[in-house]
């Protein structure tokens, strides 16, 4: 699911949800966490076993990058439709 908001500026921001495999305790959640967040134009709101809302700028960008990223941690991922 996708929820599109017009930011300041007129600027088009999308919050993405992502389902994450392989994710187990307190130490998965962080190395997620970290990960997203050197995403750029990624805003990250909130990371849990198994998901992650994140708030993105330039969704035809940043996706694909959120995913590569979580997989560089070592997780698999895709956005909830």
């Amino acid at each position: 699911m996708a929820v599109h908001i017009i930011g300041v500026g007129g600027i088009s921001m999308e919050v993405a949800v992502l389902r994450i495999d392989g994710m187990h305790c307190g130490a998965c959640v962080r190395r997620v966490s970290q990960a997203l967040q050197t995403v750029e134009g990624a805003d990250v709101q909130e990371v849990r076993v198994g998901a992650a809302r994140v708030q993105v700028k330039d969704a035809a960008t940043a996706k694909p990058t959120l995913l590569a990223s979580i997989a560089k941690a070592g997780y698999s991922a895709h956005f909830e439709q």
